[in-house]
């Protein structure tokens, strides 16, 4: 590779590689052209405006931090349920909304159907009033995009087949604690009901969530519907001109051309030898929260890290992390992923709300006519290069030299963590990108 196309930040062609290559001395070189960017940034415009933990909010209740606790629990069972169904590739999950999902589940049932669901939730020794208050509070505090400067936008709504009818009391219930909106639809009609249901979804998302789903296979049912799109908010950004394009590895033997963006800064850096694996945590903008990326060293499916992710390994992976310069590479990309949880959350105990024969959510309608037909939790997820404004005085330093790389061309997981409640705002993984098949040079 010769000099000017360093500098550039232009790469020749270049063979697929298996494993990813520590070439340093290449970063360093991207490093320097960076350096010549920043220098080039107008004074004002570095100085990190919004940087840093915004002012500090109320301290959160016992309630909220208790269901805080709690979904993350729910984070990890879930996302192992989802990881073992083969024909799923991407994952994107938000378990505090999926908490939130279940915590209507026990505000319209009755008896075992409601108990199921607060187990879900590891919450089933605690009173009702306790854990709906406890999951509105925790949902208000994480989504608080202004607070955290990112984008969140959520939607949640409860389908009902039209010959029901919503209790007065549920509908302001849910509205009150989990911000559900109500729908009685026609599935008769069933190219309306869908088109219905993925405009909702488009327009709550401002279009960057086009579809939840293209069939809706049991009608005499409830749906649950959550739509969402999320963009996190660097708290120091990319630079524009760091963008180009690279193969992203789905298998040793599939390649997809994706953008990559690429910066080098200090980060909290882990690479674990014995696992082969590396973890690196990116604060979001004021530090609320953070992505956390677990990628391993060679291109592999990722059921051997899955079987390694834990609460408590991931806490141990974390305490593991140290301040370092690190040269990251990651997807400029969109994620859109809908799930049906329906299976996956009976799976994991919730048989009686989606079994026709056994539910009752007689508090949805006063009546024990009503059962889950779908829950679809549809999301989309855009990295880009957007952030707060980096510091350009850190380029010199010494500790700049020699950065570990980590450059995600290949399958990997990644967590979005609230730093404030502990929570698990996101979970998923990338093994896919949108991208068209690059031609194999080996």
């Amino acid at each position: 590779m010769d000099a000017p196309a360093l500098l550039t930040g232009r790469v020749l062609p270049r063979r697929l590689r298996l494993v990813p290559v520590p070439v340093e001395a290449m970063w360093w070189a991207r490093l320097l052209a960076l350096g010549a960017l920043v220098a080039a940034v107008p004074p004002e415009d570095k100085k990190a405006a919004g940087k840093g933990p915004a002012a500090e909010h109320k301290k959160l209740s016992d309630r909220a931090t208790a269901l805080a606790d709690r979904s993350a629990t729910l984070a990890f069972n879930l996302y192992h349920v989802m990881a073992k169904d083969k024909s799923m590739e991407n994952i994107l999950v938000s378990p505090v909304v999926v908490a939130s999902s279940l915590g209507l589940v026990t505000l319209g049932g009755k008896a075992s159907t409601a108990s199921q669901a607060k187990a879900l939730l590891s919450a089933d020794k605690l009173n009702d009033d306790y854990v709906h208050s406890g999951l509105s509070e925790l949902l208000s505090e994480v989504s608080n995009a202004t607070a955290r400067n990112v984008t969140w936008k959520i939607g949640n709504r409860l389908y009902g087949p039209s010959s029901i009818s919503f209790t007065d009391d549920f509908v302001k219930s849910s509205k009150k604690h989990y911000n559900y909106e109500h729908s009685k639809i026609n599935f008769r009609d069933k190219r309306s009901a869908l088109k219905s249901i993925n405009e909702w979804a488009t327009q709550t998302t401002d279009g960057k969530l086009p579809e939840v789903t293209k069939d809706v296979e049991k009608t005499d049912g409830a749906l649950i519907v959550n739509a969402m799109f999320f963009k996190p908010h660097w708290d120091e950004r990319f630079h524009h001109k760091m963008v180009d394009n690279r193969g992203f590895m789905v298998s040793r033997s599939y390649t997809v051309g994706i953008q990559m963006m690429h910066r080098t800064g200090l980060y909290k850096y882990y690479n674990d030898e014995e696992e082969k694996l590396q973890i690196v945590e990116m604060p979001l903008a004021h530090k609320f929260s953070s992505m956390i990326f677990i990628m391993p060293n060679h291109v592999e499916p990722l059921e051997r890290l899955e079987k390694l992710l834990t609460r408590e390994q991931l806490k141990t992976w974390l305490g593991k992390l140290k301040t370092r310069a690190v040269a990251i590479s990651l997807p400029k990309v969109s994620l859109e992923v809908s799930h049906n949880l329906h299976k996956h959350l009976a799976d994991l105990g919730l048989t009686e709300a989606v079994d026709k024969t056994k539910a009752d959510l007689s508090k949805i309608s006063g009546k024990k006519d009503l059962y889950l037909a779908s829950v679809f939790h549809a999301a989309a997820l855009e990295w880009d290069t957007e952030g707060n404004p980096f510091d350009g005085d850190i380029y010199g330093r010494e500790e700049m030299r020699n950065p570990k790389l980590f450059y995600a061309d290949h399958p990997f997981i990644f967590l979005i963590k609230d730093n404030k409640t502990n929570s698990i705002l996101f979970i998923g993984r990338l093994v896919r990108p949108k991208g068209d098949k690059m031609r194999d040079e080996l």
